[in-house]
């Protein structure tokens, strides 16, 4: 099998399946062959047969032999189903994943190389089973010899036991001091993670204080702010009531004055000669409507 690229292991497993297939088959062909012979010892009795006759037992034969034939396939089938599980199985333990190409199981080149393979595997196995039949064996050793070979075994043993136990103190000792060395880790760890901590908290802290800070100069510049405002405010209310006391003020002095111009005015002699036409012409309206009267009775 070397064409097939399998070790040594490997090989000894197909040969293994091939002489489980080899022996099924021939149980299987020794079957088909006692039908045969069942048929003969049972039917063929007689010298002449019709052709009925001969069809009827044709068509049981055959009945049986595809019975048989059928059951072999079916076998075989589910038999390698298990033999897939096996390996499947075992690869999954080791988290793989086998893939198999159907294709290949009807390449005929590869499939004579298989019958070339089991030809000459097992012609050869029965050539080495002869010679093993062949050889002479060996004497029975005595009790002494058992007993030398039991002690020489347990020595191997007991070296072997040595071994693995210093291996396993080694081992443990390296494990000790990876742990010890993790709990430095760990202790480090910590340690930087308590002095990153206090920092963030430093860190807060400050910017906390620096944020009161803002906070009350904006405070107190809005209350100077308010404080300023409600000074101008009341400056300006002030100029107000200022104003409107010189206002009001002012229009007194204003209305003395225009008292005054009048009576000034009044006491001019313009002023007289003017009211005394003034009195001059309405008497002379009076007179006119009188007269007016007189010409234009009412209706």
């Amino acid at each position: 099998m070397a064409e097939f690229g399998f070790n040594e292991h490997h090989q000894n497993e197909v040969i293994n399946y091939m002489r489980f297939a080899r022996s099924k088959r021939a149980l299987r062909l020794k079957t088909i062959d006692s039908c045969f012979q069942d048929l003969k010892e049972s039917r063929l009795v007689e010298e002449t047969f019709t052709a009925d006759e001969v069809t009827e037992m044709l068509e049981g034969l055959r009945v049986v032999v595809r019975g048989e034939v059928e059951t072999e396939l079916i076998n075989t089938a589910h038999t390698n189903v298990l033999l897939l599980r096996q390996l499947f199985s075992q690869a999954e333990k080791f988290y793989l994943r086998l893939q198999t190409d159907i294709s290949e199981l009807e390449n005929r080149e590869l499939l004579e190389q298989v019958a070339e393979f089991e030809k000459a595997e097992f012609k050869s196995s029965g050539r080495k089973a002869n010679q093993e039949t062949s050889k002479p064996k060996l004497a029975p050793l005595n009790e002494a010899g058992v007993s030398e070979l039991l002690n020489k075994e347990i020595s191997r043993l007991q070296e072997e036991n040595d071994k693995l136990k210093s291996r396993l103190r080694a081992v443990e000792s390296q494990a000790m001091s990876a742990l010890e060395e993790k709990s430095k880790v760990e202790k480090t760890l910590k340690e930087l993670q308590k002095i990153q901590g206090e920092q963030q908290r430093a860190l807060h802290s400050q910017e906390i204080s620096s944020l009161e800070d803002t906070v009350a100069a904006l405070q107190a510049d809005f209350q100077k702010s308010l404080s300023d405002s409600t000074a101008s405010q009341k400056n300006l209310q002030d100029n107000l009531v200022e104003a409107k006391h010189e206002l009001l003020r002012v229009q007194e002095q204003l209305a003395l004055t225009e008292k005054e111009l009048e009576k000034k005015f009044q006491q001019t002699a313009a002023y007289r000669n003017m009211k005394e036409m003034l009195s001059k012409k309405n008497e002379q309206i009076k007179e006119i409507r009188k007269r007016l009267q007189k010409y234009e009775p009412d209706e």
